[in-house]
Formats: C-alpha cells, sequence, structure tokens
C-alpha cells in the first residue's frame, strides 16, 4: 500500500499598493508564504518580473527544494552504504527559458554539491549514488526536465 503525505501551504499576496491589479505596473508582487508552526518567508516574483530581489521567488523555491530534497536522500545513502559524510554544501545552479509572450520552463538544473567524506577510497562508490538518490528525490520524480549533478569531493 502506497503511503501518501499532504503538505499545505498559505499564500497571502501584500502588494496591494491601493490600486490593485488595474494595470500590472501599479502593484507588487511581494506576498508571504505561510506554514503553520513555522516562520513566515516573504517573497517576491524575481526582478526580470517586476519583483523584489532582496525576497526569495519562486524560481529559488524550486532550485532549493530540488537541492534539499537530494541532498537528504545522498545523506542517507550514504549513511546505508557506510560512507561517512562530514560535511556537504550544494552550490546549486538553474536554467529557465522564458518564451516569447510570457510564460516558460526551467530546461536542466545542475545540482555542485562539495562534500568532505573521511575516506579517500569511497569517492567512486560516494558519486555513483547521486544517481540513486536522484531516483529517491520526491521533487526530481516531480521534474519533466534535466537534473544533473557536478561533484566535487574533499576528504578529511
Amino acid at each position: 500500500m502506497k503511503k501518501e503525505h499532504r503538505y499545505k501551504t498559505t499564500i497571502t499576496w501584500t502588494g496591494n499598493l491601493g490600486q490593485g491589479t488595474v494595470d500590472s505596473r501599479y502593484y507588487s508582487r511581494d506576498h508571504t508564504l505561510t506554514i503553520k508552526n513555522k516562520e513566515d518567508i516573504l517573497c517576491s516574483s524575481d526582478t526580470p518580473f517586476r519583483g523584489d530581489g532582496t525576497k526569495h521567488n519562486p524560481e529559488d523555491f524550486l532550485l532549493s527544494a530540488l537541492s534539499s530534497c537530494h541532498m537528504l536522500w545522498y545523506l542517507h545513502i550514504c549513511a546505508d552504504n557506510g560512507i561517512t559524510v562530514v560535511e556537504y554544501v550544494d552550490n546549486a545552479e538553474g536554467l529557465m527559458e522564458e518564451n516569447e509572450g510570457g510564460g516558460g520552463k526551467f530546461k536542466e538544473v545542475i545540482l555542485k554539491p562539495t562534500i568532505t567524506i573521511t575516506n579517500k577510497d569511497h569517492i567512486a562508490k560516494a558519486n555513483e549514488l547521486h544517481e540513486l538518490a536522484n531516483k529517491k528525490c520526491f521533487i526530481a520524480n516531480s521534474c519533466n526536465f534535466p537534473i544533473k549533478h557536478e561533484a566535487i569531493y574533499l576528504v578529511k
């Protein structure tokens, strides 16, 4: 039997500058993400879309969700395979393509983690485990674009 998990968020638009959406130039893209029992996150659209560059945007969240989900699965799989990871920092990059007339989609994401492990003999196996982590990642399995991995390994 498959397990199901439900998630709930609330997005509240805070960008009415007095005239509502009478014209796309006269409202802010600001909004607040609220999740029960967690700190609110101030959001906007990305700056090319008239957003506030000091706030998180949907594209940031998508890239962060992929990176975070992959890392959590990767760490779990490393632990199951006897590979001790002591540091993990991912400098992920995403490429989004905007269509003429609006809209668009992500074309690819490249996860670029620098991973510190305790045994240099485990580097090859540690590298192989990214494929399995990608197959397990709930977020990656929900995407219709390639998710690549360019890991760097350090030994401590």
